[in-house]
């Protein structure tokens, strides 16, 4: 389906300057807080804060934070919860909101919630939000929330939202709607439908019907603020709405419509892809970074000549990255992780040593590619295949957290979600950073960590369904000092 077709008889999208947005939203003093169910929400934005820990003084440090002379608009808090079961998932979100609650209170501080998702739909809905309203009504009865606002768009990365039905933009002007990818057969998070009143009504077992879920549609994004306020006026009790979002100024234009119903008293929880938070409080598009911004000369001393490179996302895109990554870094080492036989081991951690052993050598002079083997191990049991996920995490984060301490790396590079939330809060020990921007243009987040072992290594988190098939080339190659 040609994505022409699909716009042909909506308007045309408003100009809206980010500064416009920043504008309105620092005059409210609100901050946002991201839950961020796995690391790769943060590859929209720049200059914000990061939490891998979620005790009040993490948000105590967050809140009183100045970047650039200013305080940020929003806090991201890697709950790593799509890697969770539900159960898990939902205390994890509880004890965030509660944190983040009382360290605002003790600040003086107004604050938001934003849970973050996955662009594809992917991840505990409607279980997240539920809990963030849950806690927040328990916490105060007048804080629950009149609408729980579904926008999964994310254009940097080709997906798209017309007429409530999420896209995937698939090359030459073409989209195919999510539901036909290889996303929606998830093993845990699988779905039938990507019209997303269904998608709502699916995933809720019929507590929300379809018919109950409002639309905001191109007409509504494209026309103005006080209209957009208008529709969301006659919202109570938690309704589910979705918005249409194709452009960055889409986004601009829906950030301002929510000021003004949020002005006027509505109460907003926000489920959304990466790049919503961006056009919500005001950011601009951040060009990506370049080496000599990334490699100031103040990284600390016996580093090595080479990076890592950790693949552990299994979806189609991520795989034929490793393939031209190996294919045309000639002087790259590769070192597979082979998961068969590491499930079979009598002695997982001798054989990891082994992978260290090698992996150690090979830094002092040259790149390595870390990856686990290609073939997807899983069962028809979504909570087991998600148990062996784990298992398989834990082991590239043992092999990094020795790597880090025995011969840290010139770099750090971790593809896929819940391989990135691991390797950053586990492997490289990272509690507080900073997100500097992006490695691409709106896609691949670089981590500034702000202590533990890994301070002063660039992280680059870097999401399993983003880019090119020649994208994780050009990131390393930005990076790399051997290639």
């Amino acid at each position: 389906m040609l994505e022409s077709s699909l716009l042909a008889n909506y308007p045309a999208e408003p100009v809206i300057s980010p500064e416009t947005v920043a504008a309105s939203a620092r005059a409210t003093g609100r901050v946002l807080v991201v839950l961020d169910d796995d690391p790769t929400g943060t590859q929209s934005v720049s200059d914000l804060p990061v939490l891998t820990r979620w005790e009040v003084e993490d948000f105590t440090w967050a809140f009183g934070l100045e970047i650039n002379g200013e305080r940020p608009l929003a806090v991201y808090v890697l709950t790593n919860s799509r890697s969770l079961d539900a159960g898990d998932a939902a205390v994890r979100n509880r004890q965030v909101v509660t944190a983040a609650q009382q360290a605002a209170t003790a600040a003086g501080l107004s604050i938001g919630f934003v849970s973050r998702s996955d662009s594809t739909l992917r991840g505990h809905f409607p279980l997240e939000t539920d809990a963030i309203n849950e806690t927040l009504t328990a916490l105060d009865a007048t804080a629950a929330v009149d609408a729980v606002l579904m926008v999964p768009a994310f254009g940097d990365a080709g997906r798209i939202t017309v007429g409530s039905e999420h896209y995937m933009r698939t090359g030459h002007g073409e989209v195919a709607k999510v539901s036909e990818t290889e996303f929606a057969k998830d093993a845990t998070f699988g779905f039938s439908t990507s019209y997303l009143p269904d998608y709502v009504q699916e995933k809720t077992n019929g507590r929300i019907p379809a018919d109950k879920v409002l639309g905001l549609d191109l007409d509504d994004i494209r026309s103005s603020a006080g209209h957009i306020a208008a529709k969301l006026s006659t919202t109570a009790n938690a309704q589910v709405v979705c918005a249409d979002i194709v452009t960055e100024n889409d986004l601009r234009s829906l950030a301002l419509g929510l000021e003004a119903a949020e002005s006027a008293g509505k109460k907003v929880l926000y489920r959304v892809g990466p790049p919503f938070v961006r056009a919500r409080i005001g950011q601009a598009e951040r060009a990506p970074l370049t080496r000599a911004e990334i490699f100031t000369g103040d990284q600390p001393d016996g580093r090595t000549r080479g990076g890592l490179i950790v693949v552990g996302s299994h979806v189609g895109v991520t795989t034929r990255q490793l393939q031209d990554l190996t294919a045309n870094h000639r002087s790259a080492r590769i070192v597979e992780l082979d998961v068969p036989t590491m499930l079979d081991a009598e002695d997982e951690k001798s054989y990891l040593a082994t992978l260290v052993e090698k992996i150690s050598r090979s830094l002092t002079d040259s790149d390595v590619i870390v990856h686990t083997s290609r073939t997807l191990v899983k069962t028809d049991d979504a909570d087991a295949s998600l148990e062996i996920a784990r298992r398989v995490s834990a082991a590239v984060v043992w092999v990094v957290n020795r790597i880090v301490h025995s011969t840290p790396p010139r770099f750090v590079i971790a593809k896929g979600g819940i391989t990135s939330s691991d390797v950053a809060a586990h492997g490289l020990e990272i509690r507080k950073a900073i997100v500097r921007g992006p490695m691409l243009p709106g896609i691949v987040s670089l981590w500034q960590s702000v202590d533990g072992p890994a301070k002063g290594i660039p992280y680059i988190v870097f999401a399993g369904n983003v880019g090119d098939d020649q994208s994780l080339t050009a990131v390393t190659r930005t990076l790399s000092s051997t290639f």
